[in-house]
């Protein structure tokens, strides 16, 4: 096999663990300056729309958002104006049943309410007001968990991420507002360009990607002496997912670990080829404690014919050293490309990876998979390696499949 070491290079892995942990460190809680001005840009972005009069002073924006203001921005979120309504904002939105508490009008509004409010509206079920905010990240609705109220700024950016999230049914809420009248579909294409940027592509898509923990005894698996098998990626809402196959490889259990915290056991492998380096996996809905079980994951969507060439910019989605969810970017550097005991023929990219990014994403500028991460050629720099996703979507999805201790045995009888 040629010199490839999967995840990375040694000397890149002990640099990248050093680098990581101080961008940890330094990074984990987002300045007042950063949240300031990202409070500034979703008014900006409201008011474009006619969802907001104005943007209001910094002074504003950092004030408690009430009751009443979120709900008249719920309504205008809708695409619901005071000339398509004949009640008042509250008594809409109440008969609508996206909202619950009616009085306290001018009070706070709860983070956990609004986010349930949005959630109903956007068709969504399957929480409480007491899990909505888990609920929303675990969705990928948003990526931050909000403290006990919203400020008005909060208020404004989960608004504004919410019109490119889609609703239960697949459309963009920004749809509503152009069939309102309340924008016009060049209007919606410039805030909301088909082609993402590496943060919209963090923001949108790192809730279907999980860190992959492997156990090769059930002793270790009781007492949770885990190994961090590499990272994986969601392609279903029932919880069918993608890793690499040297990931599991000889593991007798195996969880994923979502960005929420949450922790979901692999029941079954539906489909493996380890000349491929691919495992099609089935994960619990129910956590691994048994404490909660979830109506759906954020996935991903495959590119069925990715069509990539040479140049085309490219995002990785995984977590290195096992440490957090990361990204990272690069440009296609070769397609169809023979390596050394691969079935398929590789993608050669420059976007970073290492240890423990094995199974993770490889994603196109439209947010759709185009390969797996696979590892990288060791006597070179920004030589990464992605399988093809050739198998899997060839594969039976609705296999029963296998668990992992019968693939361990049935690996070790053909070795």
């Amino acid at each position: 096999m040629a010199n490839i070491l999967n995840g990375g290079s040694p000397m890149k892995k002990r640099f990248l663990a050093l680098f990581c942990v101080l961008t940890l460190l330094l990074g984990a809680v987002p300045s007042a300056a950063a949240l300031e001005g990202e409070s500034r840009r979703a008014a900006e972005t409201l008011a474009s729309l006619g969802l907001i009069a104005s943007v209001p002073s910094q002074e504003a924006l950092e004030a408690p958002a009430t009751r009443l203001q979120s709900t008249e921005l719920l309504v205008r979120f809708a695409g619901v104006t005071s000339a398509t309504r004949e009640v008042s904002v509250q008594e809409y939105a109440v008969s609508q049943g996206w909202v619950t508490v009616t009085g306290g009008q001018h009070e706070a509004v709860p983070s956990s309410e609004f986010c349930a409010a949005l959630l109903r509206q956007l068709g969504y079920e399957g929480f409480t007001e007491e899990t909505a905010g888990l609920f929303a990240r675990r969705i990928a609705l948003t990526t931050r968990d909000y403290a006990e109220t919203l400020s008005l700024g909060d208020l404004y950016q989960l608004v504004r991420d919410a019109l490119a999230f889609p609703n239960r049914e697949g459309v963009p809420a920004v749809r509503k507002l152009e069939e309102a009248g309340l924008c016009t579909q060049a209007q919606a294409q410039a805030l909301f360009p088909e082609e993402l940027t590496a943060r919209q592509v963090a923001d949108r898509h790192m809730a279907a990607v999980f860190r992959l923990d492997t156990y090769y005894t059930e002793e270790a698996y009781e007492n949770d002496a885990r190994s961090n098998g590499g990272s994986g990626f969601f392609i279903s809402s029932d919880g069918l997912a993608v890793t690499n196959y040297h990931t599991i490889d000889s593991a007798v259990r195996a969880t994923a670990n979502l960005i929420t915290g949450e922790c979901f056991e692999v029941e079954r492998v539906l489909f493996y080829d380890t000349e491929a380096d691919l495992a099609l996996l089935r994960v619990s809905r129910t956590t691994r404690d048994q404490k909660t079980t979830v109506p759906s994951f954020s996935f991903l969507e495959l590119a069925e014919d990715p069509a990539l060439r040479r140049g085309d910019p490219v995002y990785t989605l995984g977590v290195p050293l096992g440490l957090t969810l990361a990204i990272s970017d690069g440009i296609v550097s070769a397609t169809d490309h023979e390596v050394e005991g691969y079935t398929f023929p590789c993608v050669i990219n420059t976007a970073d990876i290492s240890h423990g990014s094995s199974g993770g994403v490889l994603m196109n500028v439209y947010g759709r998979v185009v390969g797996v991460t696979t590892g990288a050629y060791s006597a070179g720099n920004n030589l990464y390696i992605s399988v093809p996703l050739i198998p899997i979507l060839s594969a039976d999805w609705t296999a029963e499949g296998v668990t992992l201790a019968e693939v361990a045995e049935e690996a070790r009888g053909s070795r």
